[in-house]
């Protein structure tokens, strides 16, 4: 809060304010190149902490919601770069709670709030997954029958 205040009318957007933060990648590039993808060296004293309050989130056994997107992460990037956009998300997370004044609720883990289409697909993988965890252990599934 020392950092960045409670009054986020001074940031244009959340995007301005994790750039600001030192959590968004250079932008280095010259004839078609990219010389540079690593984060930007702003915010030297921000950008350690929200890391640390990355790797506290992720090892939260109460609330599972940034480690289950910790995870999904680190299968296709690796461990670091998930690290920095779990902390990026944090820093977006709290953008929203101070410009709006309201606590913190993720609406994509509300499966309530979830349209049905979307649901549904969700339901449809979780259900695969959970039959090839099943085969794997030696269990035989078998399909009911469709009248």
């Amino acid at each position: 809060m020392a950092e960045i205040g409670t009054d986020m009318t001074v940031f244009k957007s959340d995007k301005h304010l994790c750039s600001w933060a030192g959590l968004t990648p250079q932008n280095n590039e010259s004839a078609g190149k990219k010389k540079s993808v690593h984060v930007s060296r702003a915010g030297v004293y921000l950008k350690p902490l929200l890391i640390q309050c990355a790797n506290a989130a992720i090892r939260d056994k109460k609330n599972p919601y940034f480690r289950i997107k910790y995870e999904r992460i680190k299968k296709r990037r690796g461990h670091k770069r998930a690290i920095v956009a779990i902390a990026r998300m944090i820093l977006t997370c709290l953008y929203h709670m101070l410009l709006k004044r309201e606590p913190f609720n993720p609406s994509d883990s509300d499966y309530t709030n979830m349209p049905e289409k979307l649901y549904q697909k969700h339901r449809q993988q979780y259900i695969k997954k959970a039959i090839k965890l099943l085969e794997k252990e030696g269990c035989t599934i078998i399909p009911p029958k469709i009248t």
